[in-house]
C-alpha cells in the first residue's frame, strides 16, 4: 500500500519475519555430502575413504574440523587397510575406484567378512553402476555381496532405480541370452517401472484417474501440475496416453507428498500384476534354478531331431531330492537392517514364526487402497492384507522369543529332505516352443549339485498328454498316483492308466471342491464304487467322486487292478 505522498508502506510484521527466517536460514550448519556425512558419523579412523579427492574435511580429536590432504598413493593405503580388516568400511567413488578391488577375497584377512554393497546416487550411468558392483563382485571371492541401492523417501527417486534395473536386464539379454546375468535377480519384477506389469497399472491407473476415483489427485489438477493432456476436448480419455518414462519423468517435478501418495497408488497396482503372474507362473524372471542334493533320471524319451542339424528335443522325468532353502537368523537380520515397523509374530494354531514387514499398498478396481505387509518365514514368504492377519491367529511376541522359535524352525526345516518327480524339456526347444504347453513359460536351470546342470522347461503332469499328442508319440509316459492327482487338481482333467477314457478332474459341485471320475464305462462302474469311489445323482446324471481324503490309496488300487 502507499501513503498520500504515493509512498510504499512496508508491513513491519512482514518485515520482522523475513528478517528472523534469513537469521535462521543463515544460522544453520552447512548441508553435508553423503560422503562427508558417512565420514562424521563413522569417523575416519573407521571408515576408508577411496576416491578422487585431493583434500577433505574430517573431525579432529577435539571434534572441530580440520583440513586433511590426500596424497596420490591414498587410495592404495585406503584399499589395503579396508582388506585387511583394519577399517571395517568402505566408501568409494568412480574416481578413485578403477583397478580396486574390494571384494572377500580369499586370501584377505576380511575373507569372512560378507560385504554389504550399498548404491548411494544412482543416476541414470548404467555402465557406472554395473562398474560400482563389479568392485565388490570379484573372481576368488568367498562370500558374494549384497546389494542395497539407497532412495530416500520421496517415492519419484524410484525412477532412477528403475533405470538402473531395466538396464541390467538388457545387460543381460545381450551378453548372455537371458535377462538376470546383469541384475543376477537383485530387484525385484515391481522395481522395474517400465515393464510390461508396470505399463499396464499405469494405463488402469488413468483410467481410474479420470473416473475420480483416486484420493491422491484429481484429472484437473494433475494435468495442470504436470501439463499432460489425459482427456479430449469432450471429456473423454484420450487414446493416445502418455508413455510411461514422460510419466516418470513428470512426477518428479511433483511436491513430494503428492509423488508419494501417486506413487503409493501406482505400485500398489504394480504389486497386483506381478504377483498376479507369480501365481499363475507366467512372471518372466529368464532362468531360475532349482538346486538338488541329488538327481536321478528315470526315463529320457526323443521329443524330435533337427533334420539338418541332427539336435535333439527331449523330455526327461527326474527325481529331484531338495532340501528347503531357509532363511537363518543371521541372514535375516541382515536382509532387514533398516527396514521400520517390523512385528515377530507366530501363529496360535501351528505354532510357527514369522516376520511382518510393510509392503506396498493393493488397490482394487474402484481405486481404494489395501494396506498389505509380507509374512517372511524361514522358508519363504507371502504377501498379505493387514485385515486378513487381523482376522488370523497370528500374535506378537517378544523379539528373544521369536529368535529361539525362529532358529528352532530353521533347524527342524533344514532336516527334511523332500523328493519330487518332474519332466523336463529339454535340449533344442526353439523350433517346438509353440508346441510346449503355455500354462507355464518360465525356463529352469537344474543343478543336481555334481556340477553338471540341465536347462529346459517344466512341463506339468496335465500337460503330458498335450505334449504326446503333439509330438505323435502315443500314450507312452506313464505318470505315478501323486502326479495324476496333481495334474486333476491343476488342469483339465488328466487320464487315468488302464481304465480306457475315464479320466479324473477338479470339479465344484455344490460350492466345494471335488475329484471326479468322468467318461468311465457303465460296466466299470460297480468296481470303480468297490475301489473306493462313491457316486451321486445330479440332474439326472449318475456322476463318480473320490473321496479327497483317499484319494491317493484309491487311485492306486485303480491303477494296480488295470496294470
Amino acid at each position: 500500500m502507499f501513503d498520500a505522498a504515493g509512498n510504499a508502506v512496508h508491513c513491519q510484521a512482514a518485515l520482522f519475519a523475513r528478517d528472523a527466517l534469513i537469521e535462521q536460514l543463515c544460522s544453520l550448519p552447512a548441508i553435508p555430502t553423503a560422503l562427508d556425512a558417512l565420514i562424521w558419523h563413522f569417523g575416519a579412523d573407521r571408515l576408508a575413504e577411496i576416491t578422487g579427492r585431493s583434500r577433505r574435511i574430517i573431525p579432529g580429536p577435539d571434534g572441530q574440523q580440520k583440513l586433511d590432504r590426500r596424497s596420490p598413493k591414498a587410495n592404495v593405503v585406503e584399499t589395503k587397510a579396508f582388506m585387511d580388516a583394519a577399517k571395517p568400511i568402505c566408501a568409494f567413488s568412480l574416481a578413485g575406484s578403477t583397478g580396486r578391488s574390494m571384494h572377500s577375497d580369499r586370501n584377505s584377512p576380511s575373507a569372512h567378512l560378507r560385504r554389504v554393497h550399498f548404491l548411494v546416487e544412482l543416476g541414470f550411468r548404467l555402465l557406472s553402476a554395473v562398474q560400482g558392483f563389479g568392485r565388490s563382485n570379484r573372481t576368488n571371492q568367498a562370500t558374494s555381496p549384497i546389494y542395497r541401492p539407497l532412495t530416500t523417501d520421496c517415492r519419484g527417486e524410484r525412477r532412477f532405480l528403475s533405470t538402473i534395473i531395466r538396464g541390467l536386464e538388457a545387460l543381460g539379454a545381450l551378453t548372455r541370452g537371458q535377462r538376470q546375468t546383469g541384475g543376477q535377480n537383485l530387484f525385484d519384477p515391481a522395481d522395474n517401472l517400465e515393464s510390461d506389469h508396470a505399463r499396464e497399472a499405469l494405463n488402469q491407473w488413468f483410467h481410474l484417474l479420470h473416473a475420480g476415483k483416486l484420493g491422491s489427485v484429481s484429472l484437473a489438477a494433475f494435468e495442470e501440475m504436470t501439463g499432460l493432456e489425459l482427456a479430449t476436448e469432450s471429456g473423454e480419455l484420450s487414446e493416445r496416453l502418455p508413455p510411461i518414462h514422460r510419466w516418470l519423468n513428470r512426477i518428479l517435478a511433483l511436491r513430494i507428498g503428492t509423488q508419494n501418495a501417486i506413487f503409493d497408488e501406482f505400485m500398489g497396482l504394480v504389486e497386483n500384476r506381478v504377483e498376479a503372474a507369480r501365481a499363475a507362473g507366467t512372471l518372466d524372471l529368464g532362468i531360475e534354478t532349482i538346486r538338488a542334493e541329488r538327481v536321478e533320471r528315470l526315463s529320457d524319451q526323443l521329443l524330435r531331431a533337427d533334420p539338418i542339424t541332427g539336435a535333439e528335443t527331449r523330455l526327461l522325468r527326474l527325481e529331484l531330492h531338495r532340501r528347503p532353502r531357509v532363511t537363518s537368523w543371521a541372514q535375516l537380520q541382515i536382509e532387514t537392517r533398516g527396514i521400520e515397523n517390523l512385528a515377530y509374530l507366530r501363529n496360535g494354531r501351528s505354532e510357527r514364526v514369522a516376520l511382518r514387514i510393510p509392503a506396498w499398498s493393493s488397490m482394487d478396481e474402484e481405486g481404494r487402497l489395501i494396506p498389505m505387509c509380507y509374512l517372511v518365514r524361514p522358508g519363504g514368504s507371502a504377501r498379505v492384507t493387514i485385515d486378513s492377519l487381523a482376522d488370523s491367529h497370528w500374535i506378537d511376541i517378544e523379539r528373544d522369543n521369536f529368535q529361539t522359535l525362529w532358529e528352532r524352525e530353521v533347524a527342524e526345516t533344514e532336516s527334511q529332505l523332500s523328493v519330487e518327480t518332474i519332466h523336463v524339456a529339454t535340449g533344442l526347444l526353439l523350433p517346438v516352443w509353440n508346441k510346449l504347453p503355455e500354462d507355464d513359460v518360465r525356463v529352469w536351470r537344474i543343478d543336481g549339485g555334481d556340477g553338471a546342470s540341465i536347462l529346459g522347461r517344466i512341463i506339468r503332469p496335465a500337460a503330458i498328454e498335450k505334449l504326446e499328442r503333439e509330438f505323435g508319440l502315443g500314450s507312452t509316459v506313464v505318470l505315478s498316483p501323486v502326479e495324476i492327482l496333481e495334474g486333476a487338481r491343476s488342469g483339465d482333467g488328466i487320464a487315468v492308466p488302464g481304465w480306457g477314457e475315464t479320466r479324473l478332474i477338479s470339479v465344484f459341485v455344490n460350492g466345494t471342491r471335488r475329484l471326479e471320475i468322468r467318461n468311465f464305462r457303465i460296466e466299470d462302474r460297480d468296481q470303480l464304487k468297490a475301489a473306493g469311489a462313491f457316486s451321486e445323482v445330479i440332474q439326472y446324471r449318475t456322476r463318480l467322486f473320490l473321496p479327497s481324503n483317499r484319494a491317493r490309496d484309491i487311485l492306486e488300487a485303480l491303477i494296480d487292478l488295470r496294470a
